[in-house]
């Protein structure tokens, strides 16, 4: 029988890399574990979800619809029963929605609406990957969803020094050097400037300036992903909105600010194209064989929302920024009160975002984590997962996001009781 001769050596071989089984460990010590408190999982605060909403969204869009864009009730209904267009069709709500908030200047048709952010970074990988020679930057440690977009389109990933400040614009002008002198040819280096996922590190005006002019100088695309700038005391300007060479794609998502459920994301790529056309649709070329199109039901939910908070994300999510915020600050709070003072024990103090970096002066792998979870009732992310097994064995991963106060003071009880114990 066939199945008998199938092996992993006989498949992808991103399917034997750890990064792919990362996202599923901690599903599966969520469910073995029930109670134990997760500061693991980056997820949405969940108290304002309420089904209702789901319905007012999607009348809001149907509206919409009739109203601003005088369909007939017929083409209406078509618009959330039938496949629609490849490309999305609420690219005009999506590019108003980043002039509203970001300040991003996108024509519609560079926007390309996917199936969360994870298929838009799938999409530009996979149209930058042209043969052996191509490789992209991404700071070390970095999302695991990025590697995995690269592990499925061979696509090496070079590190990058990270620092306080997040991605660090001088070691990438090393890399760029270091990758010519070796025959490749760098096609985009990843960013996240507003409080990285996982380090929860932010740059500065001055470094996004220079990263900027690093990538025009050199001739690379920046692939900014922006999915936590929302949720900061500060809003500093999107590498988007500041660039005047077409260096940047932008990736962005629903997930934190819309709706997670609804899967939709997208990728503004107005890079212009020799002969005519924009990257965007060579990316929809793509997105056509691989998922066809993202559920219009899907963007009517996110078209909805926007349309009810007059296209700004900020203002929709008003409660949830306070929310994050004290979580942040109480989290904090909490681990100086625990930790504070005990040899080799730090953390960094992010002024936004869902992530706070541990270190500690002992090993953090899976074993630990297994460990805490079984013993402790606590849960955290190990942050080797993000630098792809090659580092990071000493830090940890907190997320802020989906905890209440009681919470968060019990699980960095349990947390400190277990690196009290380690010590």
């Amino acid at each position: 029988m066939l199945s008998s001769r199938l092996s992993m050596e006989t498949l992808h071989g991103s399917l034997s890399d750890p990064a792919i089984s990362s996202m599923n460990l901690l599903n599966e010590l969520v469910e073995e574990y029930p109670v134990a408190i997760s500061m693991a999982a980056g997820r949405p605060y969940e108290e304002f979800f309420d089904v209702r909403l789901i319905h007012e969204y999607i009348d809001a869009y149907c509206e919409h619809l009739r109203r601003d864009r005088k369909l007939p009730e017929a083409a209406v209904t078509r618009t959330l029963f039938q496949y629609g267009t490849t490309k999305g069709v609420i690219a005009d709500l999506i590019a108003r929605n980043l002039a509203e908030d970001e300040n991003i200047d996108a024509a519609p048709e560079s926007v390309v609406v996917t199936v969360g952010a994870q298929e838009a970074m799938f999409l530009v990988l996979r149209a930058l990957r042209a043969d052996d020679r191509d490789v992209l930057l991404a700071p070390a440690p970095t999302y695991v969803g990025l590697t995995g977009a690269a592990l499925l389109t061979d696509t090496p990933v070079w590190p990058v020094r990270s620092n306080e400040n997040g991605i660090d614009p001088e070691d990438l002008v090393l890399q760029l050097k270091l990758a010519q002198e070796q025959g490749k040819r760098v096609r985009a280096c990843y960013v996240t400037p507003n409080f990285a996922n996982p380090t929860g590190t932010s740059m500065d005006l001055a470094s996004r300036h220079r990263l900027l002019e690093v990538a025009e100088q050199h001739g690379i695309l920046l692939l900014e992903d922006n999915a936590y700038g929302l949720f900061g005391e500060d809003h500093l300007p999107s590498l988007k909105s500041l660039d005047r060479s077409a260096s940047v794609v932008y990736l962005g998502s629903f997930a934190k600010t819309g709706m997670p459920g609804a899967r939709v994301g997208y990728a503004v790529a107005d890079q212009p194209m020799a002969g005519g056309g924009l990257l965007a649709d060579q990316l929809s070329k793509l997105k056509g064989m691989l998922t066809v199109n993202t559920s219009p039901i899907a963007q009517a939910v996110i078209a909805g929302k926007l349309l009810l908070n007059d296209f700004s994300l900020t203002k929709a999510n008003a409660r949830e920024i306070a929310i994050y915020q004290r979580n942040l600050h109480h989290t904090l709070g909490e681990l100086t009160r625990r930790l504070g003072g005990l040899p080799g024990i730090s953390w960094n103090t992010p002024t936004g975002g869902f992530f706070i970096t541990v270190t500690v002066p002992f090993t953090v792998d899976d074993d630990l984590l297994a460990t805490a979870a079984r013993e402790h009732g606590v849960l955290f992310t190990p942050m080797h997962h993000f630098f792809g097994g090659k580092g990071g064995f000493n830090q940890l991963r907190l997320s802020i996001s989906l905890l209440t106060p009681e919470l968060i003071e019990e699980g960095v009880a349990r947390l400190a009781a277990l690196i009290t114990t380690r010590l």
